[in-house]
């Protein structure tokens, strides 16, 4: 049996930023296991806008800055500053304009998994690699996606891995692993830490290549004890050992129960998931499926309770009216704005998201967001989208009825009802700025 109409419309915006009448109707023809294989089908795990330039520039070796004229710092610093905008504006570019919301939806959960900042990084080049990266491992095995992430440029310079010296060992990096990364609080010890930030010294950023590199110089090649087991690890025997803990699977579940789901999470069903997860090694399009086609999923209590983050609201307006733009300084400003400033997470543990995401500020200045989408106004800086009526999605706006575009636009009914004598352009006027539009 098909799904209903309300049924596809909570799949494509829980699992990308909404749907089109057209393309909700698409997935009616499909019951839930082949939308959700559909959905999960994706080709290539590659971004299809084309990058910046600049991304295989290497970084100034340490060694000559400090020779560096205040002109020439000055106009480094300047280049910097234009780079990181035009790395948020690629990745806005290629989230309103792919064809798998999915995969986007997946890399930008695992930015906000592996934090890593423009602000501490400095290189976005870092930062680009570092995003290919997730995408290329967004639904596959998080055992690669880890031990890959652990040696990314961005994040050992992010935790400092590449100051972790057999002599002084640098603790971030292991406690970020075990606390944030993998296993969550509570299930490692601090004497945990210490053994293992042992285990990742040596562990080196080449400023020649921009590449991980081992220094054994640096490396302490002493016996440790972690979780119970001893013997002479290395960082990538703490990444296996760490994987072997049951807490991992739970963890992983949790988080993505909550950015899928609800802010809830069933004990029960986590469990059975997570057992689910070990099993099938850790791949994470496993996991999605079986996610996907749980019946809290599905559950009519679970629609219209998550809040939709800044880059969800932002992207999912532009991609629902394909509302055409010139550049994308508005997102890129809008979403810092509103609290999610891509590639510049407020601090390792990410943007908490969640009722959060809503303040008295971020409020106000959603619906500024939306009111200046819906309306065309353009002031200062902040240009880059038209008028609705110009969009060339808002074509379904003219063929569909008020109520399909209600059914479309919002979870369940609108706070404001309808007037009767409203026409369909005031009609979605009226229901993008009521605050269920906010809600997915």
């Amino acid at each position: 049996m098909g799904l209903t109409f309300d049924e596809a419309r909570h799949l494509l915006s829980r699992t990308g930023f909404g749907g089109t009448p057209e393309e909700i109707r698409t997935f009616m023809a499909f019951d839930r296991p082949d939308a959700v294989k559909q959905l999960l089908t994706i080709p290539t795990h590659k971004a299809s806008t084309p990058p910046p330039s600049w991304i295989y520039q290497l970084p100034p070796l340490p060694r000559l800055r400090k020779f560096w004229t205040d002109r020439e710092r000055k106009a480094f610093h300047e280049q910097l500053k234009v780079q990181g905008h035009e790395l948020k504006a690629w990745w806005y570019r290629e989230l309103v304009t792919t064809r798998h919301p999915l995969l986007e939806r997946m890399t930008l959960f695992w930015h906000n998994h592996f934090t890593s900042s423009l602000h501490k990084v400095r290189w976005p080049a870092f930062l680009y690699q570092q995003n290919v990266l997730l995408r290329l491992h967004a639904l596959g095995s998080f055992r690669t996606l880890l031990q890959s992430i652990a040696k990314n440029p961005a994040m050992l310079l992010y935790l400092d891995t590449h100051t972790n010296r057999r002599e002084h060992p640098n603790e971030n990096f292991a406690r970020e692993l075990f606390e944030l990364f993998t296993l969550g609080e509570g299930h490692y010890t601090e004497q945990d830490i210490k053994q293992a930030a042992r285990a990742f010294t040596g562990w080196h950023l080449d400023y020649h290549t921009g590449a991980f590199r081992m220094d054994l110089r640096h490396h302490d090649e002493g016996q440790k004890e972690v979780f119970g087991r001893k013997g002479h690890f290395d960082g990538d025997d703490i990444l296996s050992l760490t994987l072997e803990q049951p807490y991992v699977a739970r963890y992983l579940v949790r988080k993505l129960w909550r950015e899928f789901i609800s802010e809830q999470p069933d004990a029960v069903a986590v469990e059975r998931l997570a057992d689910s997860f070990r099993r099938n090694k850790y791949e994470t399009a496993d996991l999605l499926k079986e996610l996907f086609l749980a019946a809290a999923f599905w559950a009519p209590e679970n629609r219209g309770v998550l809040i939709k983050s800044p880059v969800e609201l932002i992207v999912g307006t532009m991609r629902l009216f394909d509302l055409p733009f010139d550049d994308v300084t508005l997102q890129v400003a809008y979403g810092r704005r509103l609290g999610q400033d891509l590639f510049d997470p407020p601090n390792v543990k990410g943007w908490p998201g969640g009722l959060r995401w809503i303040t008295t500020s971020t409020l106000l200045s959603r619906t500024q967001l939306l009111q200046r989408v819906i309306r065309g106004h353009e002031t200062g800086h902040l240009h880059g989208m038209t008028d609705m009526k110009q969009a060339q999605g808002a074509m379904w706006l003219a063929m569909e009825t008020t109520e399909v575009a209600q059914a479309t636009l919002l979870p369940f009914a609108p706070v404001q009802p309808l007037t009767a004598g409203d026409d369909r352009g005031q009609a979605v006027h009226h229901l993008v700025l009521d605050p269920v539009y906010q809600l997915k």
